[in-house]
Order: C-alpha cells, then structure tokens, then sequence
C-alpha cells in the first residue's frame, strides 16, 4: 500500500509539473521534486473556479480585446492550459487575505424592542482573515471531448457567542477551533467544440457564466466583488448590509446543484439553460445527524430538501433559467449584453393553516408566489475603462427569495464605472433596490435601500494585490426597525466602512 500511495503522488506532481511548465521561463525551467509533492515556477494564475476550459462552450473562446482594455476579456485565453488529446491538466490554486476595517453603523449599539439602550456596544475596528482552496482538473480525451472537475473550498465563521453573564468568554483557540472548511462548489463539465458544454453539480447558473464581474461591476477589488458581500461588508453586522439581488457570482445563485448548458458562440451570440429540483443538495435527504444537524430526513418531513408540499411556504423547487448573450468588439470599444428570465415553483403548504397577511404574522404564516423575474446587463469598454449596467425585476424578494403573495414587484439597478491599466485597476459600484422586504407588512409599506462602494487595488507582484475599499448604504422601510429587526417602529439602517486587504493568490 505504502509504495502505491507514493506511486501515486509522484504521478500528480509530474502532472503538476508539466501542466506548470507550459507558462515556466524556458531559461529558468521548473525546479520540481514530484516525489515530495514540491513544484518551483513562475506565477501562472489566480484562483478560480470558472476559467477558461470550463466556462467557454469552447475553450479559449474570444472575448474583448486589449485595444478596449483588459477588463474586456472574460475568463482570458490560456489562463489555464487548455488540454491536448489524452493528456490532463490539475491545478489547485489558493487564495488568503487578510483585512483591517473601521465600520460606523446605525446598530453599533444594541436596542431592545422600544428604543432603549441594552448595554451592548460594537468596537469598530476589526483584523479578519479568510482562505479558500481551488482544486480541480481539465481533461481531453482521444476524441476531443474536453471534461473535468472544480471545487472550491472557503473557510467558515462562528459568530461571537461567547457566553453570558457569570461566564468566562471563550478563549482565541476556542474561537478559532469554531471555524471550519466548507465546500462551496463542486461541479463536473463535459464539452464538445459542435455541441457545447453541460455542468453537474453545485456550480454557477447562466447568470454566473454570463457575469464572471464585468456586467455587475465587481472587478475591481482584486475578487472581494464590493457590494456582493465584499469590503467592508464582511466585517459589519448583518442587519445594515443590503442583500446583492443581482445575484452574479452570489452564493443565492450558485449554491444550489442544478445542471446548466452553455451553447458554443455564434456571430457573438450564445445561449445558456438551466435546471435545479431544489435549494441544495440532494445528497442531504440521506444524512444522519451531526454537531451541525441533529435532525435528519427519515421520511417526507420539514427536514427534508426536496419537499413539495409541507410546511414551508418560502421554499421553492424545480427551478428553470434561459438567458442568452452578445458580446463585439468594434475596433477599440468592446460591447456586452445580456437577457436573462427565470421561473421556480413552490412548495406548497399543506401541513399548515396559511393566516392572513398582517403586521407581526410569521414568515411561515404569509402565502407567496412562484419566482418569476427578468434580468438584463450592458457593459462597454474602451480605452481601460468600463462602464456598465444591470437590472433585475419581478416576482422575487431580496436575493432569490420567494416575494410575499400581494407585495410590491423588486426592481433593482446596479450602475459601474471601472479602470484599469497596468498595476492599478479602480472602480465603483451604485445600487439602488426597491422590493417588498418585510412579508408582513404588505400593503403598508415596501424596503428601500441604497449603497455605494468605490475604491481599488495595486498589484505590488504576482499574486500580491493591496485593496482598498469605502462603502455606504441606508436602508428603509415604513413601520420596520432595522435594529431590533421587528414591526412597529421606522428604524432605518446606515453603514459607512473602510477596508484595507492584503490579498495573496496562487
């Protein structure tokens, strides 16, 4: 057994080593030991999951142009080697950073339900550190069918529960012992050059293979993504930070397992379909308990993800998405646009009494409707800079969740500015949202919410980014506090943040 497991890992670091020498300096050469898993050579990419093999129905498809500037490229050829028959490609790529912040809230100080002071106080300044691991592999077999598999791995947060009063808090190793190493995407392609290519699994929709960042405006932060959840965001609390409804490279839009077709690209156009039974995995209807889940899914139950009928009106299945896209490059402007519609059912509540909607009724007590929206982006460069557009309406409410049966149609836009030349890349993003929000409050009142981010990043080496980053946002919404979370009270919501990142990829 010892000698097969080290066969096997001189294997995969040969692999590594020649799928690593196709970008190596041909005067410097790999400096390689596969027996110990060790690999020298110059920086090839960053991180990611979608790249130039795996989100193309051909790959290295053309995109853009460097007369328009390099923010017109999605996914760019040969960031990846693009496998040759009967060879495979492995990389595992990584990426860590690790932030200082200052945030200024409206809910810095803790309220009970009638205004009043609780005793609590946030510091706002904050060190934070994150990683996420990227493994995967791009195939060919001796046909020309092009295949393969990405994953990605990101780590996990507890929030500060550190006791009551009597009790000691829990000390940094107990903390960090909190944190864990989660899986948030794991897919399987398959593509041919005439047909296209099919993904399996927890991946991206058409949205986010259309969207790598440049409709939604989130390439400026070196892939903190501003406004999806980016900057500042990450260190505030949660009840000031507006949901990213545009859903463009959003947990809400990926982390579901669907399987998605992409068409191969004609005179500029492609296509994109999409299908998912439920809101995860399926895989979850057989899991026993855990310290995560002590309930399991014995039979049809409210533990169950792939229920129809039950006692979750919010839940919704069988989801299906059609989008398609244009891209042209017209000598030094390069223009990109896209439609997108997406409908899902939902599940309907025959274990439940559904209650009229009415201030203070419980999100399982409100009927809904079917997802139902439209989305649609524009994004022109030329001369390093790009300007953009995207828009999202319909029947849903905040982040691909179900709108409350009655409540007002979300319309939402999201307006970017971005430059980018040599080293330094800056941008902006403003979003303004209006949706029902509050399911109980249909027919008072409807959300409001705007936010700005702007900032930038410099690239002091190959994989060495510093970031950055200032964001603002207000919400509103009649007879909602935002602080205490509850009906009765107009408390509205403002964040102000400051982030600076040190961002390493690999």
């Amino acid at each position: 057994m010892r000698k097969i497991l080290l066969a096997s890992v001189a294997a995969l670091g040969g692999t590594m080593a020649l799928a690593h020498a196709q970008t190596a300096n041909p005067s410097q050469g790999p400096i390689a030991n596969p027996s110990q898993g060790q690999m020298a050579a110059p920086y090839g990419s960053g991180p990611a999951t979608n790249n130039n093999n795996n989100a193309w129905a051909i790959a290295n498809t053309p995109s853009g142009s460097a007369a328009a500037g390099p923010l017109s490229t999605m996914y760019p050829p040969n960031t990846y080697a693009v496998p040759t028959p009967g060879t495979l490609v492995i990389h595992l790529n990584g990426r860590v950073e690790a932030d200082l912040s200052a945030n200024f809230t409206s809910v810095d100080k803790g309220q009970v339900a009638s205004g009043a002071a609780n005793g609590y106080k946030l510091n706002p300044v904050g060190v934070s550190s994150y990683m996420r691991l990227y493994p995967g592999f791009d195939a060919m077999a001796a046909n020309g069918l092009r295949y393969g598999a990405s994953v990605e791995l990101r780590e996990n947060f507890e929030s500060g529960t550190n006791g009551s009063s009597g009790t000691a808090a829990a000390s940094p190793s107990a903390n960090s012992s909190a944190e864990t190493v989660f899986v948030r995407r794991a897919f399987t392609y398959f593509a041919a050059d005439q047909a296209g290519l099919v993904r399996l699994g927890q991946t991206d929709g058409v949205l986010g293979l259309f969207d790598n960042c440049i409709f939604t405006s989130q390439c400026w932060d070196a892939g903190e993504t501003g406004l999806n959840g980016g900057g500042p965001q990450q260190s505030a609390p949660s009840n000031v930070i507006p949901p990213f409804v545009w859903l463009s490279q959003s947990g809400a839009e990926y982390g579901n397992n669907k399987i998605v077709y992409l068409s191969p690209q004609f005179y500029g156009f492609d296509f994109g379909l999409q299908y998912a039974a439920n809101e995860g995995n399926s895989f979850s209807e057989d899991t026993g308990s855990s310290p995560l889940q002590s309930a399991t899914c014995g039979e049809a139950g409210d533990n169950c993800i792939g229920l129809s009928s039950g006692n979750d009106p919010t839940r919704w299945l069988n989801q299906v998405g059609l989008g398609v896209r244009y891209q042209h490059t017209f000598g030094a402007v390069d223009f990109k646009t896209y439609g997108f519609w997406e409908t899902a059912g939902k599940e309907d509540p025959t274990a439940i009494t559904i209650v009229k909607t009415a201030p203070g009724a419980g999100t399982g007590d409100i009927r809904y409707d079917n997802l139902n929206f439209y989305k649609a982006g524009v994004a022109v460069t030329s001369h390093n800079i790009t300007a953009a557009f995207d828009y999202i309406g319909g029947a849903v409410n905040g982040a691909l969740a179900e709108r409350p049966t009655g409540g007002a149609s979300m319309n939402a836009e999201l307006f970017g500015l971005t430059y980018a030349n040599g080293p330094v890349t800056v941008g902006s993003q403003v979003g303004i949202i209006d949706s029902q929000g509050q399911g109980d409050l249909v027919g008072v009142s409807q959300r409001h919410e705007f936010e700005v981010a702007l900032g930038g990043n410099y690239k002091v080496a190959p994989g060495l980014q510093l970031v950055l980053e200032y964001q603002y946002a207000q919400r509103h919404q009649g007879d909602f506090d935002f602080t205490t979370g509850t009906d009765g009270r107009t408390v509205d919501a403002r964040y102000q943040g400051v982030t600076f990142s040190t961002v390493l990829t690999w």
